[in-house]
């Protein structure tokens, strides 16, 4: 099958939905209501911890404002939190592209919406493995999964979506949101992809060091019950 080939984009992009999905909350308690106060029409989305903190943040403006994302891709959440966030409603939003008539009819059957942000961080799997009594199975546990996929659609995605992986980097895109009667640059867009795809790059590294020094007999001996 081809690969489309995409010629027309916008430059700035309005940002109006957003998806929220953080391990590290740190800075959301500024970023986003300085997103809800300069970015007309957004709504956030978001999963377990993550809303339940927005919610907070948010206080009465929540029930406008904010939505679960098993409420809008109409899936409850895996027992344990293993999937929230993999679902086609959810990736019809952040791969489709704005001028292709395909993409949006595929939005318009299912009701989708086009995100312009993905606020994600990931699990702290290097944090983890760094402690003394880390376990084979403490360390497997703290694969993230569905936050890697959301970070790549959308730095992929980078001509008309915000991938944004850095607290750090709240302060700014605020600043350009505020500036700019929220909206984002490419260029913004751009360079945040480029961290996004570096951020993914070192996290799947951290994973396959670790496993590779981690010898087979410590592995099995995570596992006391071992089925044969």
């Amino acid at each position: 099958m081809a690969l489309n080939v995409v010629t027309k984009i916008d430059g700035p992009i309005a940002v109006r939905n957003v998806i929220v999905s953080v391990s590290d909350k740190s800075g959301l308690e500024r970023f986003i209501p300085a997103l809800a106060d300069t970015c007309p029409d957004i709504h956030f989305y978001s999963t377990g911890g993550t809303f339940a903190a927005i919610e907070k943040i948010l206080g009465g403006k929540a029930a406008s404002l904010l939505s679960q994302v098993s409420d809008y891709t109409g899936q409850p959440e895996m027992q344990g939190g293993l999937v929230k966030t993999l679902d086609f409603k959810i990736y019809l939003g952040l791969l489709s592209e704005r001028y292709n008539d395909a993409h949006v009819a595929d939005l318009a059957r299912t009701g989708a919406v086009n995100f312009d942000m993905v606020v994600v961080n990931l699990y702290p799997f290097r944090e983890t493995v760094a402690k003394p009594d880390v376990t084979a199975e403490t360390a497997r546990g703290n694969i993230d999964i569905g936050g890697p996929c959301m970070i790549r659609a959308s730095a992929k995605n980078f001509i008309r979506i915000a991938a944004v992986v850095d607290p750090a980097d709240y302060q700014k895109v605020a600043d350009e949101c505020r500036n700019s009667g929220g909206k984002l640059s490419l260029e913004t867009r751009y360079k945040l992809a480029c961290k996004a795809f570096a951020h993914t790059a070192q996290y799947d590294k951290a994973i396959s060091e670790y496993l590779e020094k981690t010898a087979f007999a410590d592995v099995k001996s995570a596992y006391p019950e071992i089925v044969v």
